[in-house]
């Protein structure tokens, strides 16, 4: 089983703390969306006959997207894959692009799943983060997607905020499991440096919070939503069961995944590749048949780290029969060697699966104890 996921680069207006890539104007859209519709047509080998089990639109803000466009994209991938029938098709969107005409039209082309950028539920915070909804639609929009009958919705939430408080971000928390979405995304609030924010914080303008304050607020995160029967499946995603993100559990789990769009990635087991982050180049370039993308292949090495890095996040965890089926004795031995010091700290247990977890202490720090595991020659 593989995933398609078509990055769609526009959006109404720059979030201060976004740094991936998309553009404010769509004037290019039209010429866009037939691009990545020639991608698709030029691409039908890279998954080698895998069966796709997920499409995912994200972006920049897919629910831009016109029915026409959204339903060509579809169509293409569909005469160029192979299908499931029951494939999880998902399309991140703004509250302020949900209402009764657009859900309607998204579960014509066959969406089944929602990822909502709602990020906060006050006001000030959103105006703060220069996002282009409100409070309201943020609860307005959920309501209106169940109505549609989608009922696999995904909220994303941001803390980490320098003015957020505890009793807010509580708020936060109370409000999205009394909207009953069976799914949770929440990221801390991370200052890059080509961003609003970036540029706020190189002038001394913007402080960010204590990582303390941050670790509270994660914690207070990981009780409150599992005692409302959310799994905690990995570091920033809560589900409840049956509702985990299928396409994103593909990235942690290893499965090969096409990216079509400018600035999409793609992995196939032994290479990763990626578009060009430049919408008119990337434009051009598909026009001529020429697809402007980087590839580097992994040593196993490098394939042993992305296996760290990205399973050891999940609930699945890590195996040491798997480290050694597929990366062989001396990075099995290695892995032997260097875990036992994660276990002596109580930051990774072996759970009853005979895997190798993150503890609730290592899940605070877990990049750090990725990087102690990582193996370099």
């Amino acid at each position: 089983m593989s995933g398609i996921y078509i990055h769609i680069p526009f959006c109404k207006k720059a979030c201060n703390y976004c740094d991936f890539h998309f553009a404010t104007s769509v004037r290019l859209k039209p010429q866009m969306v037939e691009a990545i519709i020639q991608e698709i047509n030029l691409r039908t080998a890279y998954l080698q006959g895998e069966k796709v089990e997920t499409i995912y639109f994200g972006g920049g803000t897919p629910s831009l997207l016109s029915e026409e466009e959204l339903n060509a994209i579809l169509y293409t991938v569909y005469q160029n894959f192979e299908v499931d029938p029951k494939a999880e098709i998902t399309l991140e969107a703004n509250p302020d692009d949900i209402n009764k005409s657009h859900l309607e039209q998204w579960v014509k082309a066959g969406v089944n799943r929602l990822s909502i950028g709602i990020q906060s539920f006050k006001d000030e915070h959103l105006k703060w983060m220069n996002r282009a909804h409100n409070s309201e639609e943020a609860l307005q929009c959920v309501q209106l997607a169940n109505e549609s009958g989608i009922h696999n919705i995904s909220i994303d939430l941001i803390y980490g905020l320098p003015q957020l408080t505890p009793k807010q971000w509580q708020e936060n928390i109370q409000a999205a499991i009394e909207l009953g979405v069976p799914h949770i995304s929440a990221y801390c609030l991370t200052i890059e440096p080509n961003t609003n924010f970036g540029y706020q914080f190189k002038k001394g303008q913007l402080k960010p919070i204590d990582d303390e304050v941050a670790v509270e607020q994660f914690e207070v995160l990981m009780d409150e939503l599992q005692n409302a029967g959310f799994d905690h499946y990995e570091i920033s995603n809560f589900g409840k069961a049956g509702f985990y993100s299928k396409h994103n559990t593909s990235y942690w789990l290893d499965k090969p995944y096409l990216g079509v769009g400018p600035s999409a990635h793609s992995f196939n087991g032994k290479t990763r590749s990626w578009n060009i982050a430049n919408n008119k180049k990337y434009v051009l370039g598909v026009e001529s048949n020429e697809l402007m993308t980087e590839e580097e292949n992994l040593t196993i090495s490098e394939q042993y780290n992305d296996y760290i890095l990205t399973k050891l996040r999940t609930i699945w965890g890590v195996n040491t029969d798997e480290i050694q089926s597929k990366f062989g004795d001396t990075i099995a031995k290695y892995f032997e060697k260097n875990i036992q010091k994660q276990i002596n700290n109580k930051l990774i247990t072996l759970n009853s699966n005979n895997n190798f977890v993150l503890t609730q202490s290592g899940k605070f720090v877990a990049d750090r104890v990725c990087m102690e595991l990582f193996y370099t020659n």
